[in-house]
């Protein structure tokens, strides 16, 4: 049975073997993979750094970097099993409110097709409610259908559809 967790250094194998089923240099949206400690969480000390700093990125205390915004990252779990990521932004800034959304996720390749994105997504939208949000924006890339199928379960109606430099996006809004 699948869990959101807190991401944690005690799954670092775990990770690491998800990652290993990415090709190389994939965005892997929710995972906050900009907080690595030059890119390298191979070793456990590393990984560690990374992880403290994603439970940071949540503290509202603390001040974000320009361009950034405060971020609750979750895990996607099975036991001891890492099966992906999602995150909630707790507000936007411009960039977001074009291209990103308040939610980003990824699910690992081999765990793919089995509603989980669906599922977290669904998990994480009463926490979204919880910070105060009545709505939530979702964007998905036009040829991932299987995204737009999760934020659509999940009660996203389509904004509309938008060219940036970063691809074609269709951008949703979910009422809490």
């Amino acid at each position: 049975m699948p869990e959101l967790i807190t991401p944690t250094a005690r799954l670092h194998k775990s990770w690491l073997a998800a990652r290993d089923e990415w090709h190389p240099g994939a965005h892997q949206d929710g995972a906050g993979l900009y907080l690595a400690p030059d890119d390298d969480v191979d070793g456990p000390e590393s990984f560690s750094t990374w992880v403290d700093r994603l439970l940071r990125a949540s503290d509202e205390s603390i001040p974000v970097e320009p361009g950034r915004v405060h971020v609750t990252y979750y895990w996607i779990a099975d036991h001891d099993t890492y099966l992906g990521a999602i995150d909630l932004r707790h507000y936007l800034n411009a960039v977001l409110l074009e291209l990103g959304g308040h939610i980003g996720y990824s699910i690992r390749p081999s765990a793919r097709r089995r509603g989980l994105a669906t599922w977290a997504l669904g998990e994480v939208l009463p926490l979204a409610r919880a910070r105060g949000l009545d709505r939530v924006l979702v964007t998905c890339d036009t040829d991932n259908t299987a995204s737009a199928l999760t934020i659509e379960r999940n009660g996203g109606v389509l904004e509309d559809v938008r060219t940036t430099e970063a691809g074609v996006k269709r951008r949703y809004w979910i009422t809490l």
